[in-house]
């Protein structure tokens, strides 16, 4: 039964940990020199304004890319990048790190999710099997530096930071790690995916392994994806995280909600005298499964906003966030919460260049796509189901790399998109970790 008690997660971040573990949250500053799109600018300020932008992306016959493009640009700046660093408690493995990029929606977070004591920690998994691990916030996302969300914050800017982190890595040139690393390994979710298999194409002798997670090369489902986000700017989406808590009267509007359980209880008295009798549980889905959840419990609580800028978007509620990520009854509900009230925006300058990957690898190591068989954004919800001879949707992946070796496409079952929140996301990370070890890459 559903009960309010599962919005407790929205708040805690466990202070323990399943797995013995070293970690430093740290600034890693980057340079980046990146050729790109200078696109037109529309007006983003409101829902109604971010809903008219994804209709026209989403228009048949309609390229709303090259539509808004105006010209090309080389990008040149100092950024800093938001990085967790982890190691086994007894030391640093100093000959290989895995170097971990979020997908849309994410952040960092989603590699170490701290809830139920870290039950669903693809790090934890990672440092069992001797690895150390790196996890970044994307440029422009979370802790890292934001930007323009048209012109700034695209696609290729974010390869070339995550080239630039990999660089450091292998020079030793993070004071906080203080090692060299003479193998990294670069493990994506997908739009993270897309980035490590970028960075493949364009360096290709600066990665060593690729495990490309939730991702396929096929984009014959992205509209199916959008439409399901129904997009919302997201600093009215969650107004005091995404906004700027400054606003004291935004602050005093909300304040008053953020104890869920009292609300829940008062919302009842209320109707109740009104003669209108609602449970508890029916309460909860009016609440819990709609953007009402995005403006309580605790989102009037952030210490830091991360003042977003127009033109950084995000999915609307936490029915979107099924849609798009998960399988109903295969995931912890809590922790499909938890993700929803912690969950990352994009710039409209990433949703205008995802599509504008290179469609050719010529890395030559070990690659390994690994995406759960429900995945909706490139399966359309059954990875299974290619309509041809091919063992899978995300086997025709092989094509973009002639070279690899060796090449595999693993479908998890039981699991759709978001694959650290569902129940066998322990068994991904086994598969995942074993898999490297097996091909030249163990820690």
């Amino acid at each position: 039964m559903a009960s309010l008690t599962l919005l407790a997660p929205f708040l805690v971040l466990l202070a323990g940990s399943a797995a013995a573990k070293s970690c430093t949250d740290f600034i890693i500053p980057v340079d980046i020199l990146s050729r790109q799109g200078l696109f037109k600018k529309v007006p983003l300020e409101t829902n109604l304004d971010v809903t008219a932008f994804a209709q026209e992306l989403l228009r048949n016959g309609q390229n709303y890319t090259a539509t808004l493009l105006e010209d090309y640009q080389t990008l040149k700046g100092s950024y800093k990048i938001s990085a967790k660093f982890c190691h086994p408690e007894g030391g640093i493995g100093e000959s290989v790190v895995q170097l971990l990029s979020h997908g849309i929606g994410f952040d960092k977070a989603y590699w170490d999710l701290p809830y139920n004591d870290y039950s669903n920690s693809y790090t934890d998994a990672a440092l069992k099997e001797g690895y150390s691990v790196l996890a970044i916030d994307r440029l422009g996302i979370g802790m890292s530096s934001h930007g323009d969300p048209f012109n700034e914050i695209q696609a290729q800017a974010e390869v070339e930071a995550l080239n630039a982190v990999t660089t450091k890595l292998r020079k030793g040139e993070v004071p906080e790690i203080g090692h060299s690393f003479a193998k990294v390994i670069h493990v994506g979710h997908s739009f993270g995916s897309i980035q490590s298999l970028w960075l493949s194409a364009l360096y290709p002798n600066n990665t060593d392994g690729l495990v490309l997670t939730g991702w396929a090369a096929t984009g014959d489902f992205t509209s199916v994806f959008w439409a399901g986000w129904n997009m919302h700017s997201a600093r009215l989406n969650q107004p005091l995280r995404f906004g700027n808590a400054s606003s004291s009267g935004l602050l005093n509007t909300y304040s008053a909600w953020k104890a869920g359980d009292a609300l829940i209880k008062g919302i009842q008295m209320v109707l109740n005298k009104l003669g209108v009798g609602l449970s508890p549980d029916t309460i909860w889905e009016d609440i819990a499964t709609t953007e009402v959840s995005n403006l309580i419990r605790g989102y009037n609580e952030t210490t830091t906003p991360l003042d977003y800028a127009s033109g950084y978007v995000s999915w609307s509620d936490f029915t979107a966030n099924q849609f798009c990520f998960l399988h109903k009854g295969h995931y912890d509900l809590g922790l499909g919460l938890f993700s929803e009230a912690n969950k990352q925006p994009m710039t409209v300058g990433e949703a205008l260049t995802i599509g504008s990957f290179p469609q050719r690898s010529s890395f030559s190591g070990p690659v390994l796509v690994f995406t759960g068989r429900e995945d909706l954004p490139f399966c359309g919800g059954d990875c299974l189901a290619t309509g041809t001879n091919a063992t899978s949707i995300p086997a025709g992946a092989k094509a973009l790399f002639p070279k690899a070796t060796p090449f595999e496409a693993y479908i998890q079952p039981d699991t759709a998109h978001g694959i650290n929140a569902h129940y066998n996301a322990t068994g991904a990370y086994q598969v995942i970790n074993s898999w490297l070890g097996a091909h030249g890459l163990g820690a």
